[in-house]
């Protein structure tokens, strides 16, 4: 199961708090507290162990840590690890839910576009790839 690098364009640390509309495209860190409407189609948001989100949220791919109230809404995936709490609707293509996270809310997997699917097959057998060469 691929998981996202954790490389990003843009930090926003522990002491940040702003509300209001978040468009990006690239990839965001977030670890401080936002309000509002987030959007960024083409883009990743990480949300760190000490991230705290409340707002609709429309990204291509989402991977959680921390906590969202919201409904989400991904192009290509969301990933949910622990110590993550998630309260509102997700809506994906692709949903990994750890064990060990709080998630209140429905759960919706939406087919993928050719493109997508050819995407994701590339970079499990890629990953295949270098687990092999490890051993």
């Amino acid at each position: 199961m691929p998981k996202v690098k954790e490389t990003f364009d843009t930090f926003l640390g522990k002491s940040t708090n702003f509300e209001g509309k978040l468009t990006f495209d690239g990839t965001i860190r977030l670890e401080g507290r936002f309000k509002g409407e987030v959007e960024g189609k083409n883009g990743i948001l990480i949300v760190g162990e000490n991230g705290f989100i409340d707002a609709s949220i429309l990204v291509n791919t989402i991977v959680i840590s921390g906590e969202v109230k919201g409904d989400i809404n991904a192009e290509d995936r969301i990933e949910i690890h622990p110590p993550a709490k998630v309260f509102g609707d997700i809506t994906a293509p692709v949903i990994v839910i750890d064990e060990g996270v709080v998630f209140q809310g429905s759960c919706t997997m939406k087919s993928q576009s050719h493109e997508q699917r050819d995407s994701l097959r590339l970079a499990e057998r890629h990953k295949e790839g270098i687990d092999k060469k490890k051993e």
